[in-house]
């Protein structure tokens, strides 16, 4: 590849060499930005559903001026597109990256932040205008946004072809990053993996991968738990793709069919998938090779990732975003019993534990016993396992601002924003609404550059009392403790206590006002008093 020819009035654009070539970016408000760099080839023609390769090197200087091609993936449904952004760039060369630095140049040696996006492995990119880098750079940090495959691009699974290419490009970058970020004003000795939901789940299979050990100091999992998806939930999504196209469920066969009919034939196989409503799904599964166990259980009980400090949390209504704008809500709710069931069925628990939920909670309705209850199951206890397996190195929060839009509460993506310090721009009022306070902004991005830089987000650590950061539940911010009742981890334990309980032919309390008297009875022998109506 050759240089690409640059205007005249970006030629005093910072120039940065990278291990395949220089690149000049520009300066923006006084931070260097470079955007679109390739960390690896397009992965299409022979390198399509395979392990990533270095890029071409090129000569002379490329220009990093714009956001380079996102990977392929389906638009949003009409309702979830007036909430999040999620802009297409054409182009084949999807693997890239963007760099926004206060500094570059080799010496200043300053903490350095990679962002992988969230979308449910299926949608989102790096051009997300809610993750621009500037305010971490404004406020010292090398920040590094990444995209990579995603659907059945990334993560289909085929017998003909080798299983989480997209989280092989996460590895390729991450790679990247510690060979170049130096360069760009970096330590490579301080990077910190942070991510949302699929980028968040992302990040914890990384943490276990063998390959990326040693690559990353610190890590924040955003509303995404460590986890492997189970294999014949991918294979149907593979099959059932295959079934509509009339084609066999080969990487081979895939990779004949046209692109973007690949892409709507995945958007309608998948419209009926939900966190909340389970279904077959895109996922990272064990391949006995690059994620040899599940990522939980490795973090949990293994010596994986044991020098890395974590920051782990959740949104207080992460459900509402799934519920609420297709109209679920409501229908859940009239579902009610059946509904329930539904949910008793997905996380593998009997009757009391949703009785438990509403004995804490008598005024929830369906929708939202079943969102909390799912969200429990799938999010928030494994990342209390999480943390329990590492007192003293964690840090836990919750986001509880609710969204000035009707219906959203705290919903899953709605903390990105004030993450980014980016809720100035319209993007984050799709989702926040108008009036969203800075001065929440200023006390998460505070924290998540404080974290970046030493480790300490600026509150206790996880220990035996259980303490979690409380983000936007009025002045001051404040921490609120395991015996404190307005501790507000929303019956995260219920879940498995209430199971085990069953298990062990406990009988179920013959009425709400007992059954609630039970189950703070048992969170309160170990410390985990939860909210009380």
């Amino acid at each position: 590849m050759t240089a690409t020819t640059t205007q005249t009035a970006e030629r005093t654009g910072p120039v940065v060499g990278t291990p395949y070539g220089a690149v000049r970016g520009r300066y923006e408000n006084g931070i260097a930005v470079f955007r679109g760099i390739p960390y690896a080839a397009p992965p299409f023609g022979p390198h399509r559903f395979r392990p990533p390769v270095p890029p071409e090197p090129w000569t002379g200087v490329r220009d990093a001026l714009d956001f380079g091609p996102t990977a392929p993936k389906p638009p949003y449904s009409d309702a979830f597109a007036k909430l999040l952004s999620d802009p297409v760039v054409p182009g084949d060369d999807c693997l890239n990256l963007n760099v926004w630095t206060p500094e570059p140049g080799r010496g200043a040696r300053l903490p350095v932040m990679v962002w992988l996006h969230g979308g449910a492995l299926t949608r989102g990119s790096s051009a997300v205008p809610v993750y621009d880098g500037r305010a971490f750079a404004r406020d010292g940090v090398v920040m590094v946004s990444v995209n990579y495959r995603l659907g059945v691009e990334g993560y289909g699974l085929f017998p003909d072809a080798p299983a989480n290419p997209g989280l092989r490009d996460q590895l390729a970058a991450l790679r990247w990053v510690h060979e170049s970020i130096e360069a760009f004003g970096g330590d490579p000795d301080r990077i910190t993996l942070f991510g949302q939901s699929a980028g968040a789940i992302s990040i914890g299979a990384l943490l276990a991968v063998p390959q990326a050990q040693g690559l990353v100091r610190r890590a924040v999992l955003q509303s995404g738990p460590p986890e492997a998806f189970d294999r014949d939930k991918v294979r149907r999504m593979v099959r059932r793709m295959a079934t509509r196209l009339k084609i066999p469920a080969t990487a081979e066969a895939f990779a004949a069919v046209d692109r973007e009919l690949l892409l709507r034939t995945q958007a309608d196989v998948g419209r009926l998938s939900s966190p909340v409503l389970g279904g077959p799904t895109f996922g990272i599964v064990i391949d006995g090779e690059l994620v040899p166990r599940d990522p939980l259980e490795a973090l949990v009980d293994g010596e994986v990732a044991r020098g890395v400090d974590l920051m782990l949390g959740w949104t207080r209504d992460e459900y509402r975003l799934w519920l609420v704008p297709g109209g679920l809500h409501e229908r859940v709710d009239r579902l009610g019993a059946v509904a329930l069931a539904g949910a008793m069925a997905r996380c593998h628990c009997g009757v009391e534990v949703p009785r438990g939920y509403r004995a804490l909670h008598p005024g929830a309705g369906a929708a939202e016993t079943v969102g909390q209850l799912v969200t429990d199951h799938l999010l928030r206890y494994p990342l209390h396992r999480l943390a329990d397996a590492r007192p003293g190195t964690a840090h836990v929060y919750e986001f509880a601002w609710p969204s000035n839009l009707p219906d959203l509460g705290s919903c899953h993506a709605l903390e990105l924003g004030f993450v980014f310090d980016t809720g100035d721009i319209p993007e984050s009022a799709k989702l926040a609404g108008q009036g969203a306070p800075q001065s929440l902004a200023d006390a998460m991005h505070g924290a998540w550059v404080r974290f970046a830089v030493d480790g300490d987000p600026g509150w206790q650590p996880w220990d035996d009392t259980h303490p979690v950061r409380i983000f936007g539940e009025g002045e001051p911010y404040v921490v609120h403790g395991a015996r404190d009742p307005e501790f507000a981890l929303w019956a995260t334990d219920a879940v498995a206590k209430e199971t085990a309980a069953r298990a062990e032919g406990t009988p179920p309390a013959r009425s709400a006002t007992e059954l609630r008297s039970v189950v703070r009875r048992r969170l309160r022998r170990t410390g985990d008093v939860r909210r009380s109506s």
